[in-house]
């Protein structure tokens, strides 16, 4: 076993916030321009660029984000939204929030990510757009969901929350319907909160804008009923710091992730490491493995043992949306058996950028001492 320091603590993430972020701080402080100014304008157009966009929107976080270009996509009151019970709520919530109705379907074993060939069967003539995840990092199958897309001329609304710069079929993420980004502070980059969302429409730009804003296009002239969902400039500023390291800072995940591939193969842990749909890009805003049932531990036994060895590790998620008491409430009852075999086997270790060598080898190696049994 390699040897750490007894009081060794490895926590599931740890947010980067540096001198740089500090002093754009300071600098947004000193300039009297807090809240929707010149910072998150220029914040808009770098994200914009990276994503490869025509348009990227700063909203208040990744829920506002969500809501906001479901909104924008004309989705409201009677109308139905396909997506995955495999996320954080938030997924579902957005769409209640515009009175439409989530339409729950199931995903694949693998990827974690909604499976397109159960999505065309649950379209009805109430459904209005498609919502697929790109759930810990790993964008879903973007081919055949456009497909199915263009099949039926429905809007894609890309929940990337956890897959800023991801790839699918040469084409960033938020680049094939309307993208949201989270930046949250666990997420691969932080704002210390905030959200975005991009698209190459500028209707669908300017509804949103309208929105955020108050329903205002024109100072306190309101033309329909909006919301206060802006970006302060100090948040935007911190992010434009942490944009420009985020390409370094996956491929640091990819390594990382890569390491623990191979030393978790190497020591013959009983888990399964996280496959990579080919031709696309994790970029590893989780590391999350499956425990099989059955073997010399279960997931649960997993993470305790880990916890023990001072080793940070997270469920997402124990519980999917559809088993969430208010959707029980509201009459779900739906039958996603590969959704509810993931939350009882997936366990998601540390892999952020500043873990060591050392680390991930104590990682890997508690892993394989515990389910090898």
């Amino acid at each position: 076993m390699t040897l750490l320091d007894s009081r060794t603590h490895i926590p599931i993430a740890r947010p980067f916030i540096g001198q740089e972020e500090q002093e754009a701080v300071l600098r947004v402080m000193a300039s009297g321009q807090l809240a929707q100014g010149r910072e998150v304008a220029a914040f808009e157009e770098e994200f914009a660029r990276a994503c490869g966009v025509a348009y990227a929107i700063a909203v208040a976080n990744g829920t506002t984000a969500l809501h906001l270009a479901l909104l924008a996509n004309g989705v409201g009151p009677g109308d139905e939204v396909i997506t995955t019970s495999f996320s954080f709520i938030a997924t579902g919530n957005a769409i209640l929030f515009t009175g439409a109705r989530p339409v729950f379907v199931d995903i694949e074993e693998a990827s974690f990510n909604l499976d397109p060939e159960l999505v065309e069967e649950a379209i009805t003539s109430r459904t209005k757009a498609i919502m697929p995840v790109h759930l810990f990092g790993q964008p879903a199958r973007m081919d055949r969901l456009m497909e199915i897309s263009q099949k039926f001329n429905l809007p894609i609304i890309e929940d990337a929350c956890q897959a800023h710069l991801a790839v699918a079929e040469g084409k960033g993420v938020g680049s094939f319907g309307t993208g949201c980004f989270s930046f949250y502070p666990t997420k691969n980059m932080t704002s210390g909160e905030g959200g975005m969302v991009t698209t190459d429409d500028p209707a669908v730009a300017d509804k949103v804008r309208i929105l955020r804003g108050h329903g205002m296009r024109q100072r306190y002239y309101h033309e329909t009923l909006g919301f206060n969902y802006r970006m302060t400039d100090l948040h935007a500023a911190i992010g434009r710091v942490q944009l420009s390291r985020l390409s370094g800072w996956n491929e640091q995940r990819q390594a990382n992730a890569a390491f623990l591939d191979r030393k978790l193969a190497e020591l013959g842990a009983g888990v399964v490491s996280p496959p990579v749909t080919p031709g696309y890009s994790h970029v590893y805003h989780q590391y999350t493995i499956r425990v099989r049932p059955g073997g010399a531990v279960d997931r649960d036994g997993l993470k305790q043992a880990l916890e023990g060895r001072g080793i940070g590790s997270g469920v997402y998620y124990p519980l999917p949306i559809h088993r969430q008491a208010v959707y029980q409430d509201r009459g779900y009852n739906d039958s996603l058996p590969v959704t509810e075999r993931a939350c009882a086997e997936v366990l998601s270790l540390p892999v952020y950028p500043g873990l060591g060598s050392q680390e991930l080898e104590y990682i890997a190696e508690a892993v394989a001492e515990v389910t090898r049994g």
